[in-house]
């Protein structure tokens, strides 16, 4: 049902952001204006979100949640293939235009994302394991920004990553890792503090920000089993913090 919700405030939305310093006080369920969640005892506690929140401090936007148990403790499972590889994902979905990143303009709903996948790495310019080998740490919580759509390929109601046809050259960030999907990987560090999950985001132009809504989502997504379009669906939405994927945080930057 959840998915289905989102899949029709994207369709909308095609029609009409790391600090943490163990201060407790800091963290999105304390701050004013945040996005609250109740507790949802059917959720793994690490994915259940209390509170979701985005602020800007200068050029810096911070995008956190507080979740009800530890946040990023739990990863999925390497399968050893990349086909029908898991993801897990932390997402903040935006009312910004894909554009505002780098990505073709009016494609879908943009998203900032921090993600867990052991089969597979996408940050081709960052070792986030320290170890030398940048093509090994897909395990590792790292940053995304995405283009999320409805996709009826992936079931009813469901969502996958934007796809880039074949053959097709839209515009992508510099630092898309040359998958075809709309996603880049910017290396914005997601910080993991107890409960909190946060990851801050630079934005060369604060105006393009203004008046952004948003909203807080832990979900599942699937490789495709051909690997091919559509390359990455969303599988399971675990939370919601507003309930209905209606993006009602905002900001007064």
């Amino acid at each position: 049902m959840l998915k289905s919700i989102l899949g029709s405030l994207l369709v909308t939305g095609l029609a009409t952001a790391a600090h943490a310093d163990g201060d407790h006080g800091n963290h999105a369920i304390k701050q004013e204006g945040a996005v609250l969640s109740p507790e949802n005892a059917d959720v793994d506690p690490s994915y259940d979100i209390l509170a979701a929140h985005v602020h800007r401090k200068g050029r810096v936007v911070t995008f956190h949640m507080t979740m009800k148990g530890k946040a990023g403790s739990t990863v999925p499972k390497a399968t050893g293939d990349l086909a029908g590889a898991p993801v897990h994902s932390y997402v903040w979905p935006t009312s910004l235009d894909p554009e505002t990143v780098g990505f073709e303009g009016g494609q879908g709903i943009l998203a900032m994302v921090a993600t867990s996948h052991p089969d597979f790495d996408d940050t081709p310019l960052f070792d986030e394991d320290g170890d030398g080998d940048v093509a090994n740490d897909g395990a590792k919580w790292h940053s995304h920004w995405v283009v999320l759509v409805p996709n009826e390929s992936c079931g009813p109601g469901a969502l996958s990553v934007q796809d880039i046809p074949d053959g097709s050259t839209p515009k992508m960030p510099a630092t898309w890792p040359e998958l075809p999907i709309y996603i880049d990987s910017p290396g914005f560090s997601p910080v993991l503090n107890a409960q909190e999950i946060t990851i801050n985001v630079a934005f060369d132009d604060t105006a393009s920000i203004e008046n952004m809504s948003y909203d807080g989502v832990t979900s599942a997504l699937r490789v495709n089993q051909n690997i091919h379009a559509p390359l990455l669906c969303v599988v399971d939405v675990f939370d919601v913090a507003s309930g209905d994927l209606s993006l009602p945080g905002k900001t007064d930057f």
